[in-house]
């Protein structure tokens, strides 16, 4: 048993010296798949982070492929952000992803950095862990079902962290979509006003740029100081 932990350890030992030999070629990689002037240093005013938050189902990773690809970015692939087999064999997000992406408002560049959350009640820790590095979220609700369980848990998510929070209805070209039912219900449950929640289909990609001028007047830049001490929470690694 003793040869064989210290054989382990010496396996784990040769590995840990091979990763780190990589480092280097690694951060070049991925700074290569990430050119910086395509990101050029934002001032801090022009840096918007959100969440989209919603119930199961309603839309949000359909949402995020379109706000992406206003930014620039074109893949034929549906659901972008899935990355796990699971995600894209089943059409749900298990694990919170997040994208960058670029977008001009009254002749300023911004920078928004959007986190698409899971909508099921099972992986609501990472709901709970994009709102933490969040300073606002969109609340997605979808014009046929209008809210629903997780849609009123993630409100009140966001709504503890004190985040501003910009109501969105969803599926509107759908036949059956009952555009004035989810005001009501967002205004009532919520108390969003109804002339602030816009009304989009992520699908057809119908008033989707609408919110993304929403989203940089309604949600803060990031607080704290740029010149203090370096404060950071890893929400993701690949």
């Amino acid at each position: 048993y003793f040869i064989q932990s210290i054989l382990s350890y010496m396996t784990l030992w040769r590995n840990s010296k091979r990763f780190l030999h990589r480092v280097p070629q690694l951060l070049t990689r991925s700074s290569s798949t990430c050119p910086s002037e395509y990101f050029p240093k934002y001032d801090v005013s022009k840096i918007r982070n959100f969440s989209i938050i919603a119930h199961v189902d309603h839309g949000k990773s359909t949402l995020a492929d379109r706000l992406i690809e206003i930014g620039g970015v074109r893949n034929s692939l549906p659901q972008q952000l899935d990355s796990l087999q699971v995600e894209r064999e089943r059409g749900i997000t298990v694990k919170a992803q997040c994208a960058s992406l670029r977008y001009s408002h009254r002749g300023s560049d911004y920078l928004l950095n959007l986190i698409d959350t899971p909508g099921h009640a099972d992986f609501n820790h990472e709901v709970g862990r994009s709102l933490f590095v969040s300073d606002g979220a969109v609340l997605l609700v979808d014009a046929v079902r209008g809210i629903q369980a997780q849609t009123v848990n993630n409100f009140y998510c966001a709504f503890e962290r004190e985040l501003s929070v910009i109501g969105a209805i969803n599926k509107i070209d759908l036949p059956k979509a009952d555009v004035e039912m989810c005001k009501k219900e967002m205004e009532d449950m919520f108390d969003l006003e109804r002339q602030s929640i816009s009304c989009l289909s992520a699908k057809t990609g119908q008033n989707v740029e609408n919110l993304l001028p929403q989203i940089i007047e309604h949600i803060p830049p990031p607080g704290g100081k740029i010149d203090a001490e370096f404060v950071g929470i890893l929400h993701d690694c690949q």
